[in-house]
């Protein structure tokens, strides 16, 4: 009777810590997708200008995050520990140290822009459009950087209420800014696509003003010792910090083969693949949540020696991903028809997204399991293995049944090897986690 209680109260903070993380992640997906549909309006040409950028902010969020799970992992560990003035000094010192990092970043890619996208094949006229949003847009990717920091110090601390918070006030800033300064008001024409832009840097400096007044308030901040800090922090933060980088940015580069295996299928086929790829992380959202929030609290576990608190996490997190996804999976996949019509217009490209929503939305509960098996990794003290696992999901499970399906049976066997490429991956992830879970605490790197 006990352990059930016990295991009911861990399943209702979970939720707890989960739900405004996936509110958040809902409010930034939305966002990001009405921002494209105002920039759409302005013409092909802007439309491509910005799609140029992709490539270049994926580079920057891919480090932001590496080093925002580096931060939480570090801050919660302390914490755990019983070090609250570390995690004080190692607070100050990820903000000064990442907003740097972040900062030079954006600035060697404003410097060299013009060669960078010349490379990546962007024409004069495209140029020109780059040109005037490149550098509102290396702001705002700054400014975000930072916020992402400080919501990394919150969900370290066990808060993952006020992230969810500013992320929605921040979209919905950004949407009510998005036409006003894009398409103007009155008389004014408004900025065009660097407004959309600066309608970004303003919301996220809005998240940013009110989470660094929170975190005043709060005191867990310090500038004190961040010298001494820095000297001994480094090491293990770069331990935790480059790996994730690399997870990280290995999801862009496989979209690109993936897509590139898709584009030889025909325009429809890429369509479709388009639209799925954007219900993919819609339906994960949840997933995503719990990948932000359920690292802090298994980091303070580590730094406190809980091992056996670690393992029912670790048995909940997968159930609630396995039930959620596979249920929310078969009820979309029942509806395909009508959802592959409410988002594509054209009936081919229906009756290609049909099939994919039907193969791939049920096979995203084994795809959620391997992705909190690799953030788990990082905040366990594993990186190496998290990014081995998250190469693995990518280049020996997805991407080669995807090829190989295509190769053999065209889009239906694409659309079923990318289905079997995530259920080999959530069944290798299956396995790490027994490895881990089943070994003593020693394993995972304790202090004692």
């Amino acid at each position: 009777m006990a352990i059930v209680m016990q295991q009911r109260e861990l399943a209702i903070t979970l939720w707890r810590q989960t739900w405004p993380m996936a509110i958040g992640v809902l409010a930034l997906l939305g966002f990001q997708l009405v921002d494209s549909a105002f920039i759409a309006r302005l013409g092909t040409a802007q439309l491509a200008a910005q799609s140029f950028t992709f490539p270049l902010s994926f580079l920057i969020i891919g480090i932001q995050v590496g080093m925002g799970i580096a931060i939480a992992a570090l801050i919660s560990r302390a914490l755990g520990a019983g070090e609250g003035e570390r995690a004080r000094r190692l607070s100050s010192l990820v903000l000064m140290a990442g907003g740097g990092v972040i900062g030079l970043l954006a600035f060697a890619l404003w410097v060299f822009h013009v060669p960078v996208f010349q490379l990546l094949g962007a024409d004069e006229t495209t140029l020109s459009y780059i040109h005037i949003y490149w550098g509102p847009q290396l702001l705002s990717a700054w400014l975000g950087a930072l916020l992402y920091f400080s919501y990394s110090i919150f969900r370290a601390h066990g808060d993952t209420r006020l992230p969810g918070k500013m992320m929605v006030l921040s979209s919905v800033v950004n949407l009510v800014l998005d036409p006003l300064l894009i398409f103007g008001v009155g008389d004014w024409e408004g900025w065009g696509l660097p407004g959309a832009a600066w309608a970004t840097a303003i919301a996220f400096s809005v998240g940013l003003l009110v989470t660094t007044r929170k975190l005043l308030k709060r005191q867990w901040a310090s500038q004190q010792g961040l010298w001494l800090e820095a000297r001994q922090s480094w090491r293990p933060f770069t331990g935790i910090a480059a790996p994730a980088m690399v997870s990280q940015l290995m999801p862009p580069l496989a979209a690109m083969l993936a897509i590139s295996v898709v584009a030889g299928l025909g325009e429809s086929e890429v369509a479709a693949w388009g639209l799925a790829s954007r219900l993919e992380t819609l339906s994960l959202m949840v997933i995503l949540a719990m990948t932000m929030s359920l690292p802090p609290w298994l980091g303070r576990c580590y730094g406190a020696g809980d091992w056996g608190q670690i393992q029912q996490l670790m048995r909940l997190a997968v159930k609630v991903a396995l039930v959620w996804q596979l249920s929310l999976g078969v009820l979309l996949a029942l509806g395909a028809p009508w959802l592959a019509m409410a988002l594509a217009g054209n009936p081919e490209v229906q009756n290609e997204l049909t099939l994919l929503i039907r193969f791939l939305l049920p096979s995203y509960a084994a795809l959620g399991v391997c992705m909190l098996v690799v953030s788990a990794g990082n905040a366990l003290g594993w990186p190496l293995r998290a990014m081995l696992l998250s190469s693995a999901r990518l280049f020996i499970c997805y991407l080669p049944c995807l090829w190989l399906g295509s190769q053999f049976f065209g889009w239906w066997g694409l659309a079923a090897g990318a289905a079997v490429g995530n259920l080999l991956a959530g069944l290798m992830a299956w396995q790490v986690m027994r490895r881990i879970l089943s070994r003593p605490h020693r394993q995972a790197g304790f202090v004692n």
